[in-house]
């Protein structure tokens, strides 16, 4: 059996001629860039996660972005994150002129870590940007308790928890904004770049609007220097049609990572942990295994594909050389980004297919096992 780590193929098959008509819809319209499909997407997907607005752009990074500039956020100015992450979270804080200062992740959720947040906060520190990993929730009741003690602003990186709740909330919907990637890998995936801010603030969602449309509200009249950041209407549209599916899709997902979890307990390697109160949409199925490229191989040895996410923290990387980190500061992330592996994980894929990668593993672990009893002898 080939195992692909992700088939965007599977996703789209059952919804096909469906897609197909939505974006024969835009053609006949011709609503190629914001327009009525754009906008019909921001009032489902708001409605979806009840909130009262939603502004769509080209994609999650320019979502993080345009919400840290209507912030204020700029030169001078401090923002708490995590190195654990894609590098769109700390280059939307590097865009806007600020600096990211990291704090390390908590080694169950590898989510940021509140007890170390405090220690982070200067007086120039102006947001926190906690990041919904893997399609886990962060601790936001004290992630919140904190900025509301520091009279901070939180905006939310939910950019892989699409449809993750944390005590019945959605991701995104604690702090001042949320941000999603529609990126087409994502549980709701556009068939092309995507992304949106959302928020309860009336006044920051015109800000945002404003700035991903050349700093206008009418066309030809600028208010300020902006950005073209606008999100297309065949991405609008596609990604309204896929709505309807996200829950049912995430369904599949959670029922596939239980199907690894029950193959994978007690075994020699990390599974991943749902914490109480939460819903993990696995966007990832990442587990923790040592001597992971071994296992890699293992694993690609039976057409058996595996990701890294990620495998370099963003302190060690070198385009963030100049803030001064260096290898031991953030000791958890450090040691999960060594171990990590990212296991096959998608709408459409077979508890058969699950089976044989639970297999292939528990073939791994029992090998590593039997050197080790051999090498004792």
């Amino acid at each position: 059996m080939n195992v692909p780590f992700v088939d965007l193929k599977a996703l789209h098959r059952p919804i096909e001629g469906e897609l197909s008509e939505t974006i024969a819809r835009v053609l006949r319209n011709v609503s190629f860039v914001q327009g009525p499909e754009v906008k019909a997407f921001e009032e489902a997907f708001a409605n979806y996660l009840g909130v009262e607005h939603c502004v769509a752009v080209n994609s999650g990074t320019a979502a993080l972005h345009l919400t840290l500039l209507a912030l204020g956020i700029g030169p001078g100015d401090e923002v708490i994150t995590v190195s654990h992450t894609f590098i769109a979270t700390s280059e939307a804080i590097s865009a806007v002129g600020a600096r990211p200062v990291f704090v390390d992740v908590d080694p169950v959720s590898y989510t940021m870590d509140p007890a170390l947040v405090e220690a982070a906060i200067t007086p120039r520190t102006k947001a926190i940007l906690p990041v919904h990993l893997y399609g886990n929730l962060a601790d936001m009741d004290s992630l919140m308790a904190i900025a509301r003690r520091h009279n901070l602003v939180v905006v939310e990186d939910a950019c892989q928890a699409h449809g993750a709740l944390y005590k019945s909330r959605m991701a995104g919907t604690f702090g001042v904004a949320g941000c999603y990637s529609f990126y087409p890998g994502k549980n709701l995936g556009a068939c092309g770049e995507g992304g949106a801010m959302v928020t309860n603030d009336a006044a920051l969602a015109k800000k945002i609007r404003m700035w991903r449309e050349h700093g206008s509200v009418k066309k030809y009249e600028h208010q300020f220097p902006g950005f073209n950041f606008r999100m297309e209407g065949i991405q609008g549209a596609v990604l309204a049609t896929k709505l309807k599916y996200l829950d049912g899709w995430n369904d599949h997902r959670r029922a596939l990572a239980k199907r690894y979890q029950a193959r994978l307990a007690g075994q020699s390697i990390v599974l991943p942990v749902e914490a109480a109160n939460t819903r993990h949409i696995y966007h990832l199925y990442v587990i923790q295994a040592e001597d992971r490229e071994s296992l890699r191989d293992h694993l690609a040895q039976r057409g058996i594909e595996t990701g890294l996410h990620y495998p370099v923290p963003l302190h060690l990387q070198e385009a963030y050389a100049s803030l001064g980190y260096h290898k031991g500061d953030f000791p958890v992330t450090e040691q999960v980004t060594e171990r990590i592996v990212s296991l096959p994980m998608y709408p459409g894929m077979s508890m058969d297919a699950a089976d044989y990668v639970s297999d292939a593993i528990l073939e791994w672990v029992q090998g590593r096992v039997a050197e080790t009893t051999s090498a004792m002898r």
